[in-house]
């Protein structure tokens, strides 16, 4: 498999605060790979300097290209997208205004596929077609992580980055929502998970890294950090 992403020596800093200490990991094209660590440990941070929405320092490629060159909007049209924490959708657009704003940036000569996109995302997400003339800011806490999902692939991303999707749902919606991660990935988006719940990530994804106090202290594939002692004390409550 090809690098989809290489990030080294990333570093971001909040005033006079390292939130993120020279970090360097990458990405292969077709991986699920999770970051997982405790709060604070500047997990978030990463995805957002990622996207471009937060200063930084290193460097970062995606495709060869640099992304740190990159403004933010740039992203979504070379296929790398954003879920971010909390889920960020348009509150007062109905659901199917959301979608179609995943789709914003491409030219109206596609508008065939993005018919046929929608079409996929009703697929994987059948209550959102249920649900499409319904505001966003009246779903549940868990369709509205299925419509930032669902979103995101209107942009066709083929890195897709995650952040923390199972805050704040009930142990049902968590399953269902990790249930369209896999099959996000089964249809060959890349994607990069940063999740607290670390057992559910590792039991997802095929690789992983924990990070510590804005640093990566441990990088293994999913099955060997969730048989690490350390993982399990730290992380599994074991």
């Amino acid at each position: 498999m090809a690098v989809l992403l290489d990030v080294l020596n990333l570093e971001v800093h909040y005033g006079g605060i390292a939130a993120v200490r020279g970090i360097s990991f990458a990405v292969e094209s077709g991986e699920m790979v999770c970051v997982i660590g405790a709060n604070g440990a500047g997990k978030t941070t990463t995805l957002k300097a990622l996207a471009r929405m937060l200063p930084s320092a290193g460097e970062m490629h995606y495709r060869g290209e640099r992304l740190d060159k990159l403004p933010s909007h740039a992203l979504i049209s070379r296929g790398l997208a954003l879920v971010p924490e909390g889920r960020g959708v348009f509150a007062r657009l109905t659901v199917a205004e959301n979608l179609a704003m995943g789709a914003y940036h491409r030219p109206r000569h596609e508008s065939g596929e993005i018919a046929a996109d929608l079409d996929r995302v009703h697929e994987l997400l059948p209550r959102l077609k249920e649900r499409r003339g319904q505001l966003a800011g009246t779903l549940s806490g868990g369709e509205q992580q299925m419509l930032a999902i669902g979103r995101a692939l209107m942009g066709r991303p083929q890195l897709l980055l995650l952040d923390e999707p199972s805050m704040g749902l009930a142990p049902l919606m968590v399953r269902k929502v990790f249930e369209v991660v896999r099959a996000v990935a089964a249809q060959g988006v890349t994607i990069l998970l940063v999740e607290q719940n670390a057992r559910l990530a590792l039991e997802v994804c095929g690789r992983g890294y924990v990070m510590e106090s804005g640093q990566i202290t441990l990088a293994d594939t999913a099955a060997a950090l969730a048989a690490d002692p350390r993982v399990r004390a730290a992380y599994l409550g074991e």
